[in-house]
C-alpha cells in the first residue's frame, strides 16, 4: 500500500515547459527561481516528492509547497509575491518640487545643488534629497565636457573613415596615425611607498622633471599592431622621419591609407612633396575637433594609463625605453580595437545631440 495522500497528477504546455527549461538554464535567472522550475519539471515527469527532494537536495515540505503553488496559479506561482515594506513618507508633490528646484534653479552662493544645501532649502533630509537624486539619475556635482566639430566637410569626413574602418579596401593597409607630443620624464621627489594589505600605493603629489619627448605612432586597424617611433621634436621633418619607417615597414605591394588629424605638420610642402612621390600613400583626415575618430587615440590612453601615468623616469631615455619596451610587449599579443558603429548611426547620434543642445536655450 503507498504511504501518504496520493499526489494530484501534474502536466506542463510546450509553452510552459520551454519557459520552465529558460529559467534554469538562464545565467541570470535567480537561483531561487531556478529551482522552483526543477521541481515543476520533475514533477511533471511523474516522479515523486521523495525523489524530487533527494535529486534537488531541498526539503519534502519545499517540493510539497511548490507542486502546489505550481496546480494553483501555474507559471505565476513560481515568483515571489511583493513583500511589504513601509509606506512612502514622502509624497509626488515633494519629490516634483525636489526635481523642479534640482533642474531649474541653483543655489545664491554655489553653481549647483549639494544634497545638504537643497535639504536645507526644501525642509527635506539630505538622506532623502540623495534618495530622490539617485532614483532619476542626477548628479549635479558632476559634469562633463564636449565640443562639436565645426568642420564643413563633417559629414563626408565620417563616412570616409567610418567607412575604412567597417569594409577596408583590397590589398591595402589601413592605418591611424598620430604623434603623442610632450611626454615628460618624471621623478617623484621622494621614493614610492609601495602598495600594503590595507594601504593603497603613495606617492609625493610633487615631481622633477627630466626632460621631454614625442612619440609618433601608427595603429594598424586589422591585426592591431602598432609602428611607433620616438622624437625629441614634433615637427614636419619628424613626421616625415616617422613616414620613411612607415614604407619601410609596410610590403611595397599593398597601398596605405593613413587616417590623421589636421595638425600643421602633416600638411606642409616637405611631407606633400614626399607623398607625390608615392602614389600608394593616400591620407584620409579627420574632421576638426573630432580626435575622437582616431583610433591610435584609443591606444594612446591604454599607454598613459598602464604605463606612463604612474611610471618614474628619471630622464628621457629612460622614458623612451620604456615606451618602445610597451609598444613591443604590445605587438607581441596585439589585439585590435574594433569598430561597431556606422556613419549612419553616428551621424543619427550627433544629430539628436544637437537639437537636445538647442532646446535648452543655452
Amino acid at each position: 500500500m503507498p504511504k501518504g495522500r496520493p499526489l494530484a497528477p501534474l502536466s506542463v504546455t510546450a509553452e510552459e515547459q520551454a519557459q520552465l527549461v529558460a529559467w534554469c538554464k538562464r545565467p541570470k535567472t535567480a537561483q531561487a527561481l531556478a529551482m522552483r522550475s526543477r521541481v515543476v519539471l520533475l514533477a511533471a515527469e511523474g516522479r515523486s516528492n521523495t525523489e524530487i527532494c533527494r535529486q534537488l537536495s531541498v526539503t519534502l515540505h519545499t517540493v510539497g509547497k511548490r507542486r502546489q503553488r505550481y496546480l494553483d496559479q501555474r507559471l505565476d506561482g513560481l515568483v515571489d509575491e511583493p513583500r511589504p515594506g513601509t509606506s512612502r513618507k514622502l509624497g509626488d508633490k515633494q519629490v516634483e518640487r525636489v526635481l523642479a528646484l534640482t533642474l531649474e534653479s541653483t543655489p545664491t552662493d554655489a553653481t549647483h545643488w549639494s544634497t545638504r544645501a537643497l535639504a536645507n532649502k526644501t525642509g527635506l533630509s539630505h538622506v532623502s534629497i540623495h534618495r530622490i537624486w539617485r532614483a532619476f539619475s542626477l548628479a549635479p556635482h558632476r559634469s562633463e565636457t564636449f565640443k562639436l566639430s565645426k568642420d564643413p566637410l563633417f559629414i563626408d569626413k565620417v563616412r570616409d573613415i567610418v567607412g575604412l574602418y567597417l569594409a577596408p579596401p583590397d590589398r591595402a593597409l589601413v592605418l591611424c596615425v598620430d604623434e603623442k607630443s610632450q611626454i615628460q620624464a618624471l621623478d617623484r621627489t621622494a621614493p614610492l611607498l609601495p602598495m600594503r594589505p590595507g594601504q593603497i600605493e603613495r606617492r609625493t603629489h610633487d615631481y622633477v622633471r627630466h626632460g621631454t619627448t614625442s612619440l609618433f605612432a601608427a595603429l594598424d586597424t586589422r591585426t592591431g599592431k602598432v609602428i611607433g617611433q620616438t622624437q625629441h621634436r614634433h615637427r614636419s621633418e619628424e613626421f616625415r622621419k616617422f613616414l620613411d619607417t612607415i614604407e619601410e615597414n609596410v610590403p611595397t605591394e599593398l597601398d596605405i591609407h593613413m587616417i590623421l588629424d589636421n595638425y600643421g605638420t602633416h600638411k606642409t610642402a616637405l611631407i606633400r612633396n614626399w607623398l607625390a612621390k608615392r602614389p600608394r600613400f593616400h591620407l584620409h583626415f579627420t574632421p576638426t575637433s573630432a580626435s575622437w575618430l582616431n583610433l591610435v587615440e584609443r591606444w594612446f590612453a591604454a599607454l598613459t594609463d598602464k604605463q606612463l601615468r604612474r611610471g618614474v623616469h628619471r630622464s628621457t631615455k629612460e622614458l623612451e625605453n620604456a615606451i618602445r619596451s610597451f609598444i613591443q610587449k604590445h605587438n607581441q599579443n596585439p589585439k585590435p580595437f574594433v569598430w561597431h558603429k556606422t556613419a549612419d548611426q553616428i551621424l543619427d547620434s550627433v544629430a539628436r545631440f544637437c537639437v537636445r543642445t538647442l532646446e535648452t536655450g543655452h
